[in-house]
């Protein structure tokens, strides 16, 4: 059987695929709106709930063989695709009770951000992180730990976030065609940057284990 550590839109929609459920069947199953699921096929970088998580555990769990066999089929499937996708690394860089955030000019709907660049073939995505973020702001810092990957989903780019540690360096626009402002914004108000539905969930729980 695949186990699944974190469904995305994408995992689930393989799901219903494999049992050959429509959105209504498959979001009675689930005992959501079929609204719900209609949402993960059009981003299927979204990551539901932790209670919709369990759901989806518990429904995988009692697939039978055939649905089984068909999921892992379409697991591979997706894996392929994620592997030959964009890829860039994201630096979540903390300096005490602040973050470090760029304004992007224009471009995918996003405004403010997190430092982040290409992961090109043959580079390592945290290294990738923290040679952006000195690109972009002129900080130094260094990859505390990797929070974890997704199809992000406002760009569709496989996206690997990355914790990390102020060294040295004051923030400042290094490369203004690409941004407009750089700032130490407080944690606490992140979402007064970027909205809380957009930001990856494990990095809104990695910036509260900061603050304990």
């Amino acid at each position: 059987m695949n186990v699944i550590d974190e469904w995305s839109g994408r995992h689930a929609c393989a799901l219903q695929a494999a049992m050959r459920a429509t959105n209504e069947q498959f979001a009675r199953r689930l005992g959501v709106a079929v609204r719900t699921v209609a949402s993960w096929h059009s981003t299927p970088g979204t990551v539901p709930r932790p209670e919709m998580q369990e759901a989806l555990d518990t429904l995988h769990e009692q697939a039978n063989e055939a649905v089984q066999r068909r999921f892992q089929s379409l697991m591979h499937r997706a894996v392929t695709t994620d592997a030959q996708a964009l890829q860039v690394a994201i630096a979540v860089a903390v300096r005490g009770d602040e973050i470090l955030l760029v304004c992007r000019r224009g471009g995918a709907g996003i405004t403010w951000q997190f430092p982040a660049g290409v992961v090109k073939p043959g580079h390592i995505p945290d290294a990738v992180a923290v040679q952006e973020t000195h690109a972009e702001t002129g900080v130094h810092c260094s990859v505390r730990q990797h929070l974890g990957s997704r199809l992000h989903p406002v760009t569709g780019v496989v996206a690997n976030y990355f914790l990390a540690d102020y060294l040295a360096g004051e923030a400042r626009n290094v490369d203004p065609l690409e941004n407009t402002d750089v700032v130490w914004a407080p944690i606490k108000s992140l979402t007064k940057f970027i909205p809380l539905d957009s930001i990856y969930p494990p990095v809104m729980a990695a910036l509260e284990g900061t603050r304990e």
